[in-house]
């Protein structure tokens, strides 16, 4: 390496630019990784104080290194997350400069990638002959324009910034939002006692366990997250859906929605507007609902299915049947006369790769990939999801997609050492 020109720098340092700085710190290629904070931090910093993982135990492996305690099926919540990934950085030495935000990056005209970055407050600019962009497929949250609307007096928070109950005013809160996400979060403020209303989107839902086995330990064994993204069932509209809605808290369960409006829970269809104290809702909650058990069941059905190819034991085959039906899909929420006084807006992400000056995005803003190698000669992503299979963006399957960038690098890493 020189002052200003480094051979490959990586920016981020979350599980997935690490592991491809695994890969090429073994076959001895020079890099940095610049890390806006500190390595792996989102796991400790935007996570609630009652996360757990939806995946199995098992699932969790990353170069060199697996989960080996004594819970593979179980699920491990935030703060083992956070001692687990504590482990893996213990086993190599990442040469990773953290607290540096890499605020820009173009293409240099003698070749390579010019990054200009803020380190300690301090501004500097490097050249890279290799570029790999680990920052996640989705920094933003997202909030509706209208947010700002509504009454001054209702606290808003966005999911990432939600921790506990206690955290948010006395009275009850509205979740925006049925994906991994909200539908957690309304459990944690339901089960602290908390009155919570619920906007329901259109994301499935998929039992916790099923004939025996976690369903998601059945998906793997029939292969579901190794198809490669291209020739997966569904196509791209079954890529992009929202991911399905499960726990893994007090040892994993299904969250049936029916059954916490039972328990008093009020749900609501999609959000599509408000203003002051008045919420407008669209009448999707009965579809809504049905949705999410209609997949729930198929899921049910493949299992079925493969466990008759295959002729393994399981315990008998069953099907949801609902807990409870809406009388008629509300329209108007008056937050004031339910006493609503926050908001959990759990909408989701979206990208943001404004910093980067490349021919590497589509009109939408995400990048132009395959398996994470764009046309851009040198550049490249980690960790997005759906970037291979479905296990791209998990820990599942972080280990595989890092090391097909990494040995990217290093075969050119080698041609041209040997030029």
């Amino acid at each position: 390496m020189t002052e200003n020109r480094i051979p490959v720098a990586i920016i981020g340092g979350g599980q997935a630019g690490l592991s491809v700085s695994w890969y090429l710190g073994r076959a001895g290629v020079e890099h940095i990784v610049f890390e806006a904070k500190t390595p792996t931090h989102a796991w400790a910093s935007t996570r609630w104080d009652n996360f757990t993982l939806v995946t199995p135990n098992w699932h969790c492996k990353l170069p060199g290194y697996a989960y080996a305690g004594p819970d593979p099926d179980g699920f491990m919540k935030r703060d083992e997350v956070v001692e687990w990934l504590a482990g893996w950085l213990d086993t190599f030495d990442p040469p990773i400069q953290t607290h540096t935000t890499v605020s820009r990056l173009r293409v240099a005209e003698a070749g390579g990638f010019e990054l200009t970055y803020v380190h300690n407050g301090v501004d500097a600019t490097v050249v890279a002959e290799e570029v790999v962009i680990a920052t996640g497929g989705y920094p933003l949250p997202i909030m509706p324009p209208w947010a700002g609307s509504l009454d001054p007096s209702i606290v808003q928070i966005h999911s990432e910034l939600y921790r506990n109950p206690e955290q948010l005013p006395d009275g009850a809160v509205l979740v925006v939002g049925t994906g991994q996400s909200g539908a957690q979060i309304a459990e944690d403020l339901h089960l602290a006692g908390r009155q919570v209303h619920l906007a329901c989107g259109d994301a499935p839902r998929v039992a916790r366990f099923y004939r025996g086995k976690d369903v998601m330990t059945w998906l793997a064994e029939m292969g579901l997250y190794d198809i490669p993204a291209g020739v997966y069932p569904g196509g791209k509209a079954a890529r992009e859906k929202t991911n399905h809605y499960v726990t893994g808290r007090d040892g994993g369960r299904d969250i049936d929605l029916r059954q916490f409006a039972l328990e008093g829970m009020k749900l609501y269809g999609l959000l599509v507007n408000g203003k002051d104290s008045s919420l407008d809702f669209k009448p999707t909650l009965t579809s809504a609902l049905d949705k999410a058990d209609s997949v729930y069941n198929s899921i049910c059905s493949d299992i079925d299915a493969y466990i008759a190819r295959t002729g393994v034991k399981a315990g008998a085959p069953s099907r949801y049947e609902p807990v409870w039906t809406p009388d008629e899909d509300p329209l108007l929420l008056d937050l004031a006369a339910e006493g609503v006084t926050s908001i959990v807006w759990a909408i989701g992400y979206r990208p943001d790769y404004r910093w980067i000056e490349a021919s590497a995005f589509d009109g939408a803003g995400r990048p132009l990939q395959n398996r994470g190698l764009t046309s851009v000669p040198g550049l490249s992503f980690v960790g997005l999801p759906w970037m291979h299979t479905w296990g791209s963006g998990r820990f599942l399957g972080i280990d595989r997609d890092a090391k097909h960038i990494a040995d990217a690098i290093i075969a050119r890493s080698l041609a041209t050492a040997g030029t």
